[in-house]
């Protein structure tokens, strides 16, 4: 059996927790996303910008569905006799965890034409864990520039894959890289099938537009006080794990601090549902706030050195001190990420792109399929 925690310190927490009624208790609307990416040679320049430009969808998405649960996962593909046919990434709310996954791709191999794009697409269809009931919207992007091997006897054909697709209401789009007639007429296919969108952008993604807004390092600045208040718990791989994401955020900021405040708004706008300050398990203050765990439940040993160390009063007064901070925080950020949409959405406007880019195409076809 756990030991218990203090009943000093379990009262002096749960006063700070919100009320928790059964109508609250119901599974709350989803929004599943899957890309089936090529990750071949060719592709290496789209690649670095969906690395780039990989929170900015995802902002997207919570913007068209805001109080949903946000999953993303990826599967990819290259073909027999690389150095992998298939890598799989789970669909999941740790969108921080996924991004470190992203980073790690490099465009390698390929060089026969036609890839393992019928393995890619069954993977993604059949393999990922999607959650059942009405109210999901499940989307899947395929990305890549060759057509599928259609002579591998061991692979289910797409179509098959399509129709089951359609049992699970999974709606698959089509993202071409490049302008390859075959590929482009299968493409098609798989779109039409899909009940998705087929999308042509150029070879290397497009131009991928970073835009830097005044705002920015405020941003920074404020997410990383926030960071601060994250009290990572739970197993020690767990904690490392938290303690890393917390770290994140300023190795982007070193080297891309547009792409750090897309990081901190999109946390931002998670926390009004959730107080996230990083994503995934492992942060006492979030998962308190969001009734995920009690003190009751928590071993002293899964408790961080700092918190072991103190006295049962000094323990309650430093997590309502930071559930506190976490919460004045955010509300500060909040009224600067709304400005820093608002200049993003000017700019835009005024510059609007020459040619699609994959993040652009990616962020339209979401919102007109979430509002579908």
């Amino acid at each position: 059996m756990p030991r218990i925690v203090t009943r000093t310190l379990a009262l002096a927490v749960l006063a700070a927790l919100p009320f928790t009624t059964a109508s609250s208790a119901l599974a709350k609307p989803a929004v599943e996303v899957a890309f089936v990416l090529d990750t071949t040679g060719s592709m290496g320049g789209l690649i670095e910008g969906a690395k780039r430009k990989i929170w900015s969808i995802a902002t997207a998405i919570v913007d068209s569905n805001p109080d949903a649960d946000i999953r993303m996962g990826l599967v990819a593909y290259r073909d027999i006799g690389d150095e992998y046919v298939t890598k799989k990434f789970e669909l999941t709310t740790d969108i921080q965890d996924l991004y470190a996954s992203l980073l790690e791709l490099k465009a390698r191999g390929g060089g026969d034409w036609p890839e393992s794009v019928n393995e890619a697409l069954d993977i993604a269809v059949n393999r990922l864990k999607w959650t059942d009931g009405e109210d999901v919207h499940r989307i899947v992007f395929l990305v890549g520039d060759a057509p599928p091997h259609m002579d591998y006897a061991q692979d289910t054909k797409y179509p098959v894959t399509l129709k089951v697709a359609k049992q699970k209401d999974i709606i698959v789009n089509a993202v071409l890289a490049g302008n390859a007639r075959d590929t482009e007429r299968m493409w098609r296919d798989i779109a039409q099938n899909g009940n998705g969108r087929f999308i042509p952008i150029p070879q290397d993604g497009g131009q991928v537009v970073v835009i830097e807004t005044p705002y920015d390092d405020d941003i920074i600045i404020l997410q990383r006080e926030i960071n601060e208040t994250v009290i990572p718990y739970g197993p020690r791989a767990l904690q490392r794990r938290t303690e890393q994401k917390t770290k994140q955020l300023s190795q982007v900021a070193a080297a891309a601090p547009a792409q750090a405040s897309e990081m901190a708004s999109y946390l931002n706008k998670r926390a009004k549902l959730n107080s996230e300050a990083v994503t995934g398990d492992g942060d006492l203050v979030a998962d308190l706030n969001a009734g995920r765990t009690s003190f009751s439940a928590i071993k002293d040993d899964d408790l961080p050195a700092k918190l072991r160390a103190m006295k049962p009063e000094e323990r309650a007064a430093e997590v309502n001190r930071q559930m506190a901070n976490r919460k004045a925080l955010n509300e500060k950020l909040a009224a600067l990420v709304a400005k820093r949409d608002k200049y993003v959405a000017e700019t835009r406007a005024r510059a609007p792109p020459k040619a699609s880019s994959f993040d652009r195409v990616v962020e339209d076809t979401l919102r007109a399929q979430i509002k579908r």
